[in-house]
């Protein structure tokens, strides 16, 4: 685990200094990091996107949040309910939208064409062992317990910076 001092060394005076609740998530740390005021108030291990996949960095902001989410798998379409065997585990908080399609898209097994949109956010997951590794294709993994007090804090709009 790293120290405070390390996480904070890669942030942004500018960020760490600005007005209310915000996150931030350093994917090469791979911690989020909540600030409200200027302080630190939570940090958090986290899975981020693997190579290709990487997390889209730059300020976005949270622009839905759902408890209990039904998961779409991307290939064929099937649903996976709430429960123990969800990817999102119990909440998804999205924070980034990219509708433009996408060709030879590699998933880590084969090239994919994406005619959709792409999507972000941060969610729980039932692998554990995941987390604080690069394995996503673009979400941010926590530990559910960790999801649930994210979920919690922030609201739609909530300000989301991405540190590369």
């Amino acid at each position: 685990m790293i120290s405070d001092a390390v996480a904070l060394a890669r942030v942004p005076s500018t960020l760490r200094a600005q007005e209310g609740l915000h996150l931030v998530l350093d994917r090469q740390t791979r911690q989020l990091m909540v600030f409200d005021g200027g302080h630190l108030k939570h940090r958090f291990p986290a899975a981020v996107g693997t190579e290709g996949w990487e997390t889209p960095a730059g300020t976005h902001q949270v622009l839905e949040k759902v408890s209990q989410p039904v998961w779409q798998h991307p290939g064929n379409g099937n649903h996976v309910g709430p429960g123990p065997a969800n990817p999102l585990g119990s909440r998804w908080i999205g924070f980034y939208r990219d509708c433009t399609p996408k060709q030879n898209a590699w998933d880590g097994e084969r090239y994919l064409t994406i005619n959709g949109c792409t999507v972000a956010g941060f969610h729980g997951t039932p692998h554990r062992w995941t987390v604080g590794r690069a394995v996503s294709h673009g979400c941010v993994r926590l530990f559910e317990e960790n999801v649930q007090k994210v979920f919690d804090l922030v609201e739609v709009g909530t300000l989301v910076t991405v540190l590369p």
